[in-house]
């Protein structure tokens, strides 16, 4: 016997037996083997090949109050997160108090309460915003991993740059919500990385070197800076620079090994050195130990321009 065709909205990703009831489809056609059972009233179709805020989707159409928190949120905004809590799929799901507290396989539970603006809806699924997924990952995350989130989140190119990119929200967002929430845990580890969150860093690595720098003792580097070249276009944005010496810092990562890239990483250091900049290029390597290796290439290169301590 052929199935019945699923209405699209039910073959994009995740839904629950809630949404199909509303969309007509029958009880026994939830329970075909084109259709995979995740938990209690949840459905996936086999070919789907979900991820993202697709997977996520029915567990918040479950019903009017669940949301999705901590590492489920910040996955879906896709923020970075180390390795200790990358590898935990959990999905993090909370309901106001006064609701029943949610209980499913593979789902953390949690009841929280909200101020406005608080929860958002996003690509079909409900969810807490970027500045309250932030303050609910401190309670897990030291104040390194907590800085690299936020610059994720704070992260605002303009248009200048070859790949411009809007903030997901702003450092005063992220301050308003720690004094909005004194007595959450983890505000202490949150208090501590807003001083230290800058806007501009694309990468977990690029704040590493920001931090590593700074804990040396030598001048916080500057993010978002945009060299012209002699018709006052641009022709270099730096991961970090210190504009007054004329020095770019360079973090190559695992894509920086590729044949293109490697010649466009040659050009570019060409062009550095033709407007009478030095590009201080930083691998993983040297971002390693208690004394990262960064820490003195850095310092050569200030010194060489005439800075001293």
């Amino acid at each position: 016997m052929r199935r019945a065709p699923l209405p699209p909205n039910l073959t994009t990703g995740s839904f629950s037996v809630r949404s199909s009831d509303k969309a007509g489809v029958t009880r026994g056609r939830t329970q075909a083997k084109d259709l995979i059972t995740v938990s209690r009233g949840i459905r996936v179709p086999v070919h789907s090949q979900v991820v993202g805020s697709a997977a996520l989707r029915a567990y918040t159409d479950l019903d009017d109050s669940s949301i999705l928190t901590h590492g489920s949120a910040a996955r879906i905004w896709d923020g970075p997160l180390p390795a200790s809590i990358a590898g935990d799929w959990r999905i993090h799901l909370a309901r106001r108090p006064g609701f029943s507290f949610p209980r499913r396989v593979n789902v953390v539970g949690h009841l929280l309460s909200f101020l406005p603006n608080e929860v958002v809806e996003y690509d079909g699924v409900r969810l807490t915003s970027p500045a309250r997924t932030w303050l609910d990952m401190a309670a897990a995350l030291t104040v390194p991993e907590l800085v690299a989130l936020g610059d994720s989140f704070v992260c605002h190119h303009g248009p200048e740059f070859p790949r411009p990119r809007e903030a997901l929200c702003t450092t005063e967002e992220l301050k308003r919500i720690v004094t909005a929430h004194p007595g959450m845990r983890g505000v202490r580890t949150a208090r501590g990385a807003l001083e230290l969150i800058r806007v501009g860093a694309d990468s977990p690595p690029e704040t590493q070197v920001r931090l590593a720098l700074v804990d040396a003792g030598l001048p916080e580097p500057v993010l978002n800076v945009v060299v012209r070249g002699f018709d006052n276009r641009p022709v270099l944005w730096p991961d970090a620079a210190y504009p007054e010496l004329r020095i770019a810092l360079q973090y190559d990562g695992a894509h920086h090994g590729d044949t293109h890239q490697y010649v466009r990483d040659i050009a570019r250091q060409d062009t550095a050195s033709a407007h009478g900049w030095m590009e201080v290029r930083v691998s993983r390597d040297d971002l390693e130990g208690e004394r990262p290796a960064v820490v003195r290439k850095v310092r050569n290169a200030l010194r060489s321009r005439g800075w001293r301590p």
